[in-house]
């Protein structure tokens, strides 16, 4: 799966975000140790999601975006 991210350069280094997963945000010294870690933080974040909605009733709902 793809996920956009938001990726930020500091003096420190990179810090990224996802927009579509509230929360799920990383960093790295380099760009490239930020994007490997914002992968790690994703597979944590979807793990916790389906672990908190396993007894759950899922459903899925088809949103239509007017521009």
């Amino acid at each position: 799966m793809k996920y956009r991210i938001v990726l930020l350069q500091s003096e420190e280094g990179y810090s990224v975000s996802v927009p579509g997963l509230p929360g799920c945000w990383s960093q790295g010294t380099t760009e490239s140790e930020a994007l490997e870690n914002i992968r790690d933080a994703i597979k944590e974040y979807i793990a916790a999601v389906e672990e908190m909605t396993s007894s759950a009733e899922v459903r899925e709902v088809e949103v239509a975006i007017w521009s």
